[in-house]
């Protein structure tokens, strides 16, 4: 039996010193579609830092292969392929999340102009035509951005949608408060 354990553990040996005295290529290759995986699911933007930590692993496994080291050159190939690996786990996780994010506000958009709709069609709006076309104008503005917004995520352009409905979002509170305060003026001034 101890013979056996031997005889194993020399073949092992053998393996893992012929393994090293030719280059890795097989491993470097695999790292190679890893990182090119990770590229296609938005590393470069979404897990920059994992990214360029595989991106470093293997420039840093081919020049252990220029020295002659290909132990070390398997080690980083190996390193590269599992921070490739993760960086595409973490670049669809936070595109996931960033999409989300972009519905989210998208949605909230919709609401305030729904709502703003709401008071211009209402009796208190007529009594205050300025603040009632100040209204329409951003309400017009603000259903143009969230349709350009829309055709940004359906591109996958999220700061590009973020940016439209952050202003529009913006626009919209700055009218919704002044549309009930115009409407509650001008009544006080008919009631004195």
């Amino acid at each position: 039996m101890r013979l056996w354990c031997r005889a194993a553990l020399a073949c092992l040996l053998l393996a893992l010193a012929g393994a090293c005295t030719s280059p890795p290529n097989k491993e470097m290759d695999q790292a190679q579609g890893a990182i090119d995986a990770a590229r296609a699911a938005g590393a470069e933007r979404y897990a920059s830092t994992e990214f360029a930590a595989a991106t470093t692993a293997l420039k840093n496994a081919n020049a252990a292969v220029e020295q002659g080291d290909y132990r070390l050159a398997l080690n980083h190939a190996l390193d590269s392929r599992e921070q490739a690996q993760n960086a595409a786990r973490v670049a669809a996780d936070t595109r996931a999340k960033v999409r989300g994010d972009v519905e989210r506000e998208m949605a909230e958009v919709n609401a305030l102009i729904t709502q703003i709709n709401a008071w211009i069609a209402s009796p208190t709006a007529a009594r205050t035509p300025r603040t009632r076309r100040t209204a329409q104008q951003v309400v017009i503005q603000s259903t143009a951005d969230v349709q350009k917004a829309d055709s940004a995520l359906k591109s996958d352009d999220y700061a590009g949608a973020q940016k439209l409905l952050t202003a529009s979002k913006e626009r919209l509170q700055k009218v919704l408060p002044a549309a009930p305060k115009a409407a509650a003026a001008q009544s006080a001034r008919r009631g004195t």
